[in-house]
């Protein structure tokens, strides 16, 4: 009876939901079909824009077999709107070179300021009782790269002139305005002797009108058949120590080296009878040379030293200053730096504006104060990696675009007409006019009109400054190369190329 019953109910439940589906108003849904997809052919795609026949013609001049493998940054813009004209990976990020110090220079213009000065100072803890200082005297140094030997001579006469003929203490070179830090990020140790890659410090002597800061030049002349060279020093110290095996007459190339960790110069090969050379080389600790020399200035006014020279020891505040030296304005000090591409200069920029904004003259606080100037006038700093002030760390980057934006963001600053006027001049064969820029471009619608600073190095080449059209368009621009093969003579010949076509472009 049970189960008959059980039969019972699955029959009536099983004639219910035949009847429900009967009844219902939606017919069952066909199974899905999959999706069409329709690949569209290259002629039905989106066009680009078409890009103009002046940058057509740009594009052809970096089509150049001599940036075959290379890469290259490039962009040019209206300096009045800021308007794009041309660009060409411009946000590829590269090794910038001397054209780094656009920016560095720029941002020591506005945070230093076009006035300021650089000074060197002569102080003491001691008594004076007639003629005899007693206590120890402090030369204080904050950078300045324009002194020169006289300059020190200069101080001592000073200390001569308040009577002063005897120090009982000793001699403290101050050059704690800055770190002990002597090169920068990843220079290349190649480079160490040469003079554009001079050890840094807050107490120097530059050898030349150049300012070539923490260098000597090594005068060689000739003397008697088979007799060694004479040598001699700018300035005259006795710092520098020589090991002279170059004789006079035939034997091979003169070469004056100086070896790690030291002020040993060697002399090797030979001169020509009544020849002269002249090198120039970096000094090993710049402000011990500062220390002999000023020591010599010292004797020669007539002023003895009881004791001895102690270097990189801070002036205490309760010292009184005696004697001051000041460099002239920054603004003054911008030609021989950007027409000459000095580095050391550009260095000493870097720290002391690190020293300005936050005390510490290290180069990574220049660095922090580059960035606040860049961002505080609108220039992104995100496509800028920076390491020293001068480019000549291979660890700098930055893209042709970030230095358009600067380029075009200092126009307006105050003091951007002596700046401009310090960037080298094309084709123009004075050496403290057209600068590194002097043979380049003459006889084109560039030369004199090329406002620009350049960059060099190994597989390394940049050109970014300003130039004004046939039509008298100002434009603004910006082109780095890295990673050529060729000599950089035939990369800077495609620059030239560029130049002349905005030189001469009529619209």
């Amino acid at each position: 009876m049970n189960s008959v019953q059980g039969f019972m109910g699955k029959g009536v439940a099983l004639a219910l939901c035949v009847l429900l589906a009967a009844c219902s108003s939606k017919a069952p849904r066909p199974p899905e079909q999959p999706a069409k997809v329709v690949v569209l052919q290259a002629a039905q795609l989106p066009l680009p824009l078409p890009r103009s026949a002046f940058c057509a013609g740009l594009d052809s001049v970096l089509s150049s077999p001599a940036l075959d493998g290379a890469m290259t940054s490039l962009v040019v813009r209206d300096a009045n709107t800021g308007k794009l004209v041309c660009e060409f990976n411009p946000q590829s990020r590269l090794i910038p070179a001397s054209s780094l110090k656009l920016v560095t220079t720029a941002a020591a213009m506005e945070i230093l300021g076009a006035d300021y000065r650089f000074s060197t100072t002569l102080l003491s803890t001691g008594v004076q009782q007639g003629g005899v200082l007693t206590g120890d005297l402090y030369l204080r140094g904050t950078g300045d790269p324009s002194l020169r030997l006289e300059d020190y001579q200069a101080l001592a006469a000073g200390l001569a002139r308040k009577g002063i003929t005897r120090i009982r203490g000793r001699l403290i070179f101050d050059d704690t305005a800055f770190d002990h830090e002597r090169l920068g990020a990843d220079w290349s140790s190649s480079d160490e002797q040469k003079f554009y890659s001079a050890q840094i410090s807050a107490l120097s002597v530059s050898p030349n009108a150049d300012l070539d800061v923490g260098s000597i030049l090594v005068n060689v002349r000739s003397a008697g058949p088979r007799q060694p060279v004479r040598v001699s020093f700018t300035p005259a110290n006795h710092y520098m120590n020589v090991v002279n095996r170059a004789k006079t007459g035939r034997g091979g190339p003169l070469v004056v080296s100086r070896g790690h960790g030291g002020n040993l110069l060697r002399i090797d090969g030979a001169l020509p009878k009544g020849a002269e050379r002249i090198a120039q080389v970096s000094v090993w600790e710049p402000t011990g040379l500062v220390a002999d020399l000023f020591r010599t200035a010292l004797t020669q006014q007539g002023i003895a030293v009881e004791g001895g020279s102690l270097l990189g020891v801070a002036t205490p505040a309760s010292a009184q200053p005696l004697v001051e030296h000041q460099s002239p304005v920054l603004a003054e000090l911008m030609p021989p730096l950007l027409k000459l591409s000095n580095n050391n200069m550009a260095e000493i920029l870097l720290k002391s504006m690190g020293r300005k904004t936050t005390g510490a003259g290290t180069a990574a606080a220049g660095v922090a104060a580059v960035n606040g100037f860049l961002q505080g006038h609108g220039v992104s700093p995100v496509e800028l990696l920076q390491f020293d002030g001068s480019g000549l760390s291979r660890r700098n980057q930055v893209s042709a675009r970030t230095l358009s934006d600067m380029l075009l963001a200092v126009r307006t600053r105050p003091w951007f007409q002596s700046w401009y006027e310090a960037l080298p001049v094309a084709g123009n064969p004075e050496r403290m006019i057209g600068g590194t820029l002097r043979k380049r471009l003459r006889g084109t619608m560039a030369a004199n009109n090329l406002h620009a600073k350049t960059g060099s190095m190994g597989g390394v080449s940049a050109l970014a400054g300003y130039v004004t059209s046939l039509s008298g368009r100002p434009l603004v621009f910006a082109m780095v190369t890295n990673n050529y093969l060729v000599s950089g003579r035939q990369v800077k010949a495609v620059e030239d190329r560029v130049v002349t076509a905005l030189a001469n472009k009529t619209d």
